[in-house]
Formats: structure tokens, C-alpha cells, sequence
């Protein structure tokens, strides 16, 4: 059965696509999320109609998130916390503390979008990663040090 999806979908295709789906996928999953819709003329620009409108709401907001990455790439957060012997801390770093301390700076960002591979557990100046769409990224610089 050809279907015509209607949002990405991992391994099978993007918005807009005509795929070849077997009719128990497409009956039991695609059409009851609304994932998809049935290939037939009418769908077919019907559809087209939506992939314009959502490629300019998606311009949008990867306008929007390339005006966020610039504005967080000079951002400079520095996070205290308590250190044993050799200067191992005690404590970590992780991305829900960097999402409050972009927040005290007037940030909304999501932990789910700060790409730490492990919580930050060393002393010194790490950069982070952050995710704000598909392929826009900002780097911002996280200071650990003692607390005094």
C-alpha cells in the first residue's frame, strides 16, 4: 500500500514522501496517529499544501534557533561545588544545572537539548554542546571550581 506521510518517521521516510508501507502497518499505526494518509490525488495536494506551510514554519524556527545559537555562544556559566583530596569533587555538573543557570540568565533551554556525554566531575573549563534544532548548535563554555 502506498501512503503518503505526513510527519517524519525514522527508517521509513520525511513529510511529504510517497512510501510503500504493508497494509497492517499503514491500518494498525499510520493512519489511526495520523502519521500518514492514503496516496491518491486528492491526498497528494492536499498534502503539498501542508509541506508548503511547514516549510515555512520551519524556516521560522530555524531562524529563530540560529538568532538563539549566536546570542548563547558567548555565554560563560561557572558552577561551585565542594572537592575532597586531589580536588575530586564531590558532586557533579549535569544538564538540569546548566539549564537553571542559563536560566538565571534568561534562557529557556531544555536539559534534553544540552549534549553531555557524562555529568562534568573534573574541576576547569569545559565546553557544552547544545542541540537547538536539527543541525543549528551552540557551544557555550561551563567553569567547575572549588568551593570556597
Amino acid at each position: 500500500m502506498e501512503v503518503i506521510l505526513r510527519e517524519d518517521v525514522d527508517k521509513l521516510g520525511s513529510r511529504g514522501q510517497v512510501v510503500k508501507v504493508k497494509n497492517g502497518f499503514a491500518r494498525n499505526f499510520l493512519f489511526p496517529k495520523r502519521i500518514a494518509i492514503a496516496a491518491n490525488e486528492g491526498n497528494k495536494k492536499v498534502v503539498e499544501q501542508e509541506r508548503q506551510s511547514w516549510l515555512r514554519k520551519e524556516a521560522k524556527i530555524k531562524t529563530d534557533a540560529e538568532g538563539q545559537a549566536q546570542l548563547l555562544s558567548g555565554v560563560s556559566l561557572e558552577f561551585a561545588r565542594k572537592t575532597g583530596e586531589e580536588d575530586h569533587l564531590f558532586g557533579s555538573v549535569t544538564a538540569l544545572d546548566i539549564e537553571e543557570g542559563l536560566a538565571k540568565k534568561g534562557f529557556t533551554i531544555d536539559k534534553k537539548k544540552i549534549h553531555l556525554d557524562e555529568p562534568l566531575k573534573v574541576l576547569g573549563e569545559h565546553k557544552v554542546s547544545i542541540r537547538l534544532y536539527k543541525d543549528v548548535h551552540a557551544e557555550i563554555t561551563v567553569n567547575v571550581v572549588k568551593e570556597s
